[in-house]
């Protein structure tokens, strides 16, 4: 099923394209060109679909659920993993109008809509790039590579197109995401590495004041990347990880590159020249043939690390992997292995909010009252401040999860 053409007769009063997005900050950057893409466009619903896991599919077919509640008369439009990885049992929901594939939900072609792309407005303080998207690696746990196929980057000059695009509207701050971020340039000429890019970048906008790396594999930063995460105050002190997990046997099972000291020398290396730095990491609990010893590994790496931006998973078989043919752990084993990984990070983190008490914090505003320091710690504002605007503010309390 495809989507029919969105100009077509019957559709009722225009309400205006809705884009509801799921998952990963490369569907939110997504979701906004396809917004963008569809502006001028009816009473049309767009659900950008996640696939990570089987609570992210469940979360899909609720969120098409409500949307058709909310918009009964709208055409209803499904894309991403979801809607690749699960297509027939999307396409089976009576709510859904059409599908739209994956890798074509950024053509003005797949939504038959007569206008080519255009670029993506600003509709955050923040601006998510996209500099590559897919993944050529097979971690026996993920589907993302049926979802998005292989890597494919963004060239230099493109990249700074659009990041140029952005700050002419006001963004504040430049967030770089895909798929698998650290393997940009892989496919390129030269095949130059990500660090290529973060300079030029930098070296393009000297007035870009916040740049922000999302999600990233520690095994593949490279020397200039890592010198810069290392020494370039414009490059926010914030390292998430792809990490996973905190076991070797279980990485090797995982088919991951990268072992458990790998990620420890890493961040000691980079925090013996920017003590500043907030690490955060994606985390699986409950991964097929995961022992207690293992669980204990992957709770003890938080604190090795030093964990305050924690994104904890609890382990789900997805369709077609190896680890779904993997011997499973039974699901209240899963569901109290990963409440103890949010437990230990959450006591992390309020420690490290608490002792930001009292120094002062570059802080850029968002919509809601609140903004993100360079270290990603979330920062009550005062009333008034105006979205976008980077002020200074020295937090006296740490209450309810904010500094105030």
């Amino acid at each position: 099923m495809n989507a029919p053409g969105l100009g077509a007769p019957g559709l009722g009063p225009k309400a205006g394209a809705e884009v509801i997005s799921l998952g990963c900050r490369l569907n939110l950057s997504e979701s906004e060109r396809i917004r963008a893409l569809l502006a001028d466009e009816g009473d049309v619903v767009v659900v950008n679909s996640c696939a990570v896991t089987s609570e992210a599919v469940r979360q899909t077919r609720q969120a098409i659920r409500r949307a058709r509640r909310e918009r009964p008369e709208a055409r209803l439009l499904v894309t991403g993993c979801a809607a690749e990885i699960e297509r027939e049992q999307i396409a089976a929901m009576p709510e859904v109008d059409g599908l739209v594939a994956n890798a074509d939900k950024l053509d003005a072609r797949a939504w038959n809509v007569p206008a080519p792309l255009p670029a993506a407005p600003v509709r955050h303080t923040r601006a998510f790039v996209a500099v590559q998207n897919g993944c050529d690696h097979a971690c026996t746990f993920c589907v993302i590579p049926q979802g998005r196929g292989t890597s494919r980057s963004l060239t230099v000059p493109q990249v700074l197109a659009e990041i140029e695009h952005h700050l002419t509207l006001g963004a504040g701050e430049v967030v770089l995401t895909g798929v698998d971020v650290t393997s940009w340039g892989h496919d390129l000429p030269g095949s130059p590495p990500l660090g290529t890019l973060v300079r030029a970048i930098l070296d393009e906008f000297p007035g870009l004041r916040r740049l922000r790396m999302s999600s990233v594999d520690g095994i593949e930063i490279d020397p200039l990347l890592f010198e810069m995460l290392a020494s370039e105050a414009r490059l926010m002190p914030h390292l998430h990880l792809s990490l996973q997990h905190g076991h070797d046997l279980i990485l090797k099972r995982m088919k991951r590159r990268h072992l458990r000291r790998d990620a420890v020398v890493l961040v000691e290396a980079l925090r013996a020249r920017r003590p500043e730095l907030a690490v955060g990491a994606d985390l699986i609990a409950g991964f097929p043939t995961e022992s207690e010893a293992h669980h204990e590994a992957n709770l003890s790496i938080i604190g090795e690390l030093g964990i305050v931006h924690g994104h904890l998973f609890p382990y789900s078989p997805r369709p077609g992997t190896p680890a779904a043919r993997m011997p499973q752990i039974e699901r209240p084993v899963i569901k109290r292995r990963a409440a103890e990984l949010r437990a230990a990070v959450a006591e992390l983190r309020d420690g490290w909010l608490a002792s930001l008490v009292g120094t002062p914090l570059a802080v850029l505003a968002e919509s809601d009252g609140t903004g993100y320091a360079p270290n990603f710690a979330r920062v009550k504002l005062p009333q008034g401040t105006q979205r976008g605007a980077i002020v200074t503010v020295t937090p006296t309390k740490f209450e309810e999860g904010l500094l105030q």
